[in-house]
């Protein structure tokens, strides 16, 4: 049975927000994206500093240890995304460089492919992260799965727009996201019969687990929301964070009642 949840949170992880993007207009994704970042953050927080570490460090395993992994995750993290960045950096036709006609064009598919790389792995990554989080404990899958799922949503709703700015057809741009998505079902399952011979290995794990899903909240979400805005949006934002929030308390009280 652990194996048929794993698959059936990766798979919904990596589909679910697909069909999503798929169901909606333009307008709606933007207006979705926007509350779902904030739901997003408080869901992350919730997950990683309510669960995935408590449940780590009740281990045998040194705390100062585990610290020291939790450090490296945010820095790994850290680096990995200016990669990302970096990545992403070329030029353009209006440079001052001498480019061929269409190059903006080009540039721009070879970026949207790089996205579907890039997503592929975080996709896999997030599979045994889940897979190692059930194997765990049932509980600590679940909520885990929630907080990645629920990131996942604005995400990849996310990716599906850059895609179809870079040209891709809105068809194309959901199949390829749509394909990245499984690659969290491949982690999952691979995760699976990798990491059940290694329990001594899964303190480490839920660690770096919570690094991903601290760096995300307060590298990537929170930043998007720190503007200038009405009181009512910025009141908005608290509630949908808040949300998250109860969400993972909701989860927990009810999990630990069963």
């Amino acid at each position: 049975m652990t194996l048929f949840y794993i698959v059936l949170a990766t798979f919904m992880g990596g589909v679910l927000s697909v069909v999503v993007a798929a169901s909606l207009t333009y307008a709606m994704l933007g207006q979705l994206v926007k509350h779902l970042v904030s739901l997003s953050a408080g869901v992350l927080l919730g997950t990683a500093l309510l669960h995935t570490l408590p449940e780590a460090f009740e281990s045998q395993v040194d705390p100062r240890t585990l610290f020291a992994v939790l450090l490296g995750g945010l820095l790994f993290f850290f680096l990995l995304e200016k990669a990302e960045l970096y990545r992403h950096d070329h030029h353009h036709e209006g440079d001052g460089h001498d480019h061929h006609h269409h190059f903006d064009a080009e540039q721009a598919g070879r970026g949207g492919f790089s996205v579907l790389v890039g997503d592929s792995i975080h996709n896999f990554c997030d599979g045994i992260i889940i897979a190692a989080a059930f194997i765990a404990s049932p509980e600590l899958g679940l909520t885990t799965s929630l907080a990645i799922i629920l990131h996942e949503i604005p995400q990849e709703v996310g990716d599906t727009i850059v895609l179809i700015n870079a040209g891709f057809t809105r068809r194309k741009a959901l199949f390829y996201n749509a394909l990245s998505g499984l690659a969290a079902v491949v982690g999952g399952v691979l995760g699976y019969f990798v990491l059940g011979t290694w329990q001594a290995i899964f303190p480490y794990l839920l660690v770096v687990a919570a690094s991903s899903f601290i760096y995300v909240a307060v590298a990537d979400l929170i930043p998007q929301m720190q503007r200038r805005m009405p009181w009512r949006e910025m009141l908005q934002q608290v509630l949908w964070i808040g949300a998250g929030l109860g969400l993972i308390v909701l989860a927990l009280s009810h999990l630990h009642e069963h």
